[in-house]
């Protein structure tokens, strides 16, 4: 039987509109519904989401209409009233959520009403997924709009298979703890099995988070849950690589490429697409472009930038005040430098439909993409897929998600404008060899990790997680169990009981010399060991001068230090061999992924270690490369036996207490 996904997000990739009275669908262009069109096959898939008319605006006729139309699109609407609207999307979702994940700290808004719409949509999701969710569906949720709803299901399925994406950045500990709901929103995401990033800064970020405010220890990214694993990885989205490459080859968008270039001249052209946002740097890039043009005369009727800005939020005041800045900087510049054969900067207002938009792509010599934040940022993929020439340029803003895949573009600090002004310069002027070198090798990344292989690792990562628990599952003691268990134990003549100290013998504590044994544990364990017939084991993660002075007394065998050390009765501490070498499946993909994005580096696998060798690779890349690589690791390495060393261009991953020595 066919696996059954249910995706949920806030909008549904149809939306519903009503105009004199008749109900009109309108599929989405784009997004994840087209993206994964294919994948989806392979599952009995339903869409939940909503369909973007509010309820006073339908009838209940209209309603039954609605879902029998949408059902035949495998899709399935939640009904929201305009209020409740207000206070969740527009509200808690874009006035708090929105601009402090992106660290727009001074817009967020902290009101208790937005907060109470938020988690009653939430929940109103959570019923109509729970409706139609079998035992073995997987729910993979999208997006900071629905972030208690893990949680919510949950509480409904406790066995289902949940998987929460986030598509905007995760801020950092500082940022997050801002917020008065911070504790609920993170129970709210560790519903999940599985909780995505677009980059290992961001899941390093929530990992932070939920150790510093609710406790939980992490060791590579999995956490233990209530008795339940839950995992936290990267996984950075594709894009439908061949949709765009094979878009430039069709003969309408190449007649209008050369029309666009027609009217540009002989002039370099500079593309900026984004939607109008405060985090997108739309001012900041334009001052830039100005203060490039002042600095190179040079230049003056020789470039010209083509800034398309996509209306959204039109109704909110920040947006608003954002397009009249942007406006008079057009303005600005257009004054400043302009002469009357030369616009330097032509301004576009509107969506752009596909054609449109691969043709501003095919047709630039530059892309400049320069968010203050962004989560992944597409358009930078898009780009460079576009170009199959090979011949283009592509400045991308450090604090895009996109920039941990696509190395061989120009990196810049969004906040640095000399740093912009001379990446503008560098790519004007750029050799046609470097620019083909640098695309091609970002074409065959973007080509093998593009939007299927995205979804379906996660997927199957899910899945994989799932099997991990299922594995892991402790199975309670039913009365009848306990009772075959007493009389087995009476009727033995010898008996091995194996006990771990810490969450079992005592309970957890705060600080390590609190959690020493009481009197009566003390009692306990000497009518144990006083039976010659029980061999009494204590496990811990405890260091061997403390179990001597807590144990000393008793007639017990020790082990030491999660396993490195075991003490028999009667005899001295010794090591145990062989050491593990299980995490290695787990720090190799995060070494492959950095391969990826350091041309010229390698690993290499020894016997105890793995090791990441960069000397060969771009001395200045290597340096920025390393450095991400050796804190992304430390990370998810802190509460694990594993060391990493930096070496003479080399970082190695090994267990901690192999040495030379």
């Amino acid at each position: 039987m066919m696996k059954k996904l249910i995706m949920v997000s806030n909008r549904l990739p149809i939306s519903v509109t009503k105009k004199e009275g008749a109900l009109k669908f309108y599929k989405s262009t784009g997004g994840l519904a087209t993206g994964l069109s294919s994948f989806y096959r392979n599952y009995e898939s339903k869409w939940i989401g909503w369909p973007g008319i509010t309820s006073e605006k339908i009838s209940k006729e209209d309603r039954k209409k609605i879902r029998e139309s949408l059902l035949e699109e495998n899709c399935y609407p939640v009904f929201i009233s305009q209020s409740d609207l207000e206070r969740y999307y527009y509200g808690f979702s874009n006035k708090t959520i929105w601009p402090l994940f992106h660290y727009f700290i001074q817009y967020a808004v902290f009101n208790k009403n937005f907060w109470e719409g938020y988690r009653k949509v939430n929940r109103t999701f959570a019923e109509e997924v729970v409706e139609f969710a079998r035992k073995d569906a997987i729910i993979w949720i999208h997006d900071y709009h629905l972030m208690l709803l893990p949680r919510m299901i949950r509480e409904k399925l406790p066995d289902a298979s949940i998987g929460f994406f986030f598509h905007i950045p995760f801020p950092s500990f500082e940022v997050f703890r801002l917020l008065p709901w911070r504790n609920e929103i993170l129970h709210g995401l560790l519903g999940a099995d599985l909780i995505g990033f677009h980059s290992y800064d961001y899941a390093r970020h929530f990992l932070s988070c939920i150790h510093r405010l609710l406790g939980y220890e992490h060791m590579l990214g999995q956490i233990n849950v209530e008795d339940r694993i839950v995992r936290v990885d990267a996984f950075p989205m594709g894009i439908d690589f061949d949709k765009f490459a094979g878009a430039v080859k069709k003969p309408e968008i190449q007649k209008e490429a050369k029309r666009i270039k027609k009217k540009i001249g002989d002039r370099k052209m500079i593309l900026s697409v984004d939607r109008l946002d405060y985090t997108k740097g739309i001012p900041q890039r334009l001052e830039c472009f100005d203060l490039f043009l002042e600095r190179n005369s040079e230049y003056r009727e020789k470039v010209t930038l083509i800034l398309v800005a996509v209306p959204s939020r039109t109704g909110v005041e920040h947006y608003q005040i954002l397009k009249r800045q942007i406006e008079e900087l057009v303005g600005k510049v257009n004054g400043r430098h302009g002469t009357i054969g030369w616009v330097p900067v032509w301004y576009l207002y509107r969506p752009l439909p596909f054609n449109k938009l691969v043709a501003l792509y095919s047709a630039a010599d530059v892309a400049l993409v320069t968010p203050m934040r962004d989560g992944m940022n597409l358009i930078s993929k898009e780009y460079i897929a576009t170009k199959i020439d090979g011949r283009g340029v592509l400045i991308l803003s450090e604090r895009a998600g996109a920039a941990s895949e696509l190395g061989e573009a120009i990196i810049v600090n969004p906040d640095n404008r000399e740093e912009t002004v001379r990446a503008i310069k560098e790519a004007l002027t750029m050799p046609e060899e470097e620019q083909i070198e640098r695309n091609r090798t970002m074409q065959e990344r973007l080509k093998r990790y593009n939007v299927t292989r995205w979804a379906q690792e996660f997927i199957d990562r899910l899945e994989h997680t799932k099997e991990l628990q299922r594995a892991l599952q402790v199975h309670r003691i039913t009365p009848l169990v306990r009772k075959r268990i007493i009389g087995d134990y009476s009727k033995a003549t010898r008996r091995l009981l194996l006990l771990d100290y810490d969450g079992t013998l005592v309970p957890f504590a705060g600080k390590p010399s609190r959690a020493q044994p009481d009197p009566e544990l003390r009692k306990l364990l000497g009518g144990l060991t006083s039976d010659r017939r029980n061999e009494v084991v204590i496990i811990s993660g405890r260091d061997r001068k403390t179990l001597d002075n807590w144990f000393g007394p008793f007639d017990v065998n020790l082990v030491g230090e999660h396993g490195v050390w075991i003490k028999e009765r009667g005899e001295d501490w010794r090591l145990i061999e062989p050491l593990k070498n299980d995490w290695k499946e787990e720090i190799r993909p995060i070494l492959e992924l950095f391969t990826d994005r350091t041309p010229g580096s390698f690993i290499e696998e020894k016997e105890y270690s793995l090791v990441w060798h960069y000397r060969r690779a771009n001395p200045e890349l290597a340096v920025i490369r390393s450095r991400e690589l050796k804190e992304t690791l430390l990370d998810l390495t802190q509460n694990r036996d594993i060391g990493v060393l930096e070496g003479n261009k080399v970082i190695e991953v090994k267990k901690v207490g192999i040495s030379k020595g």
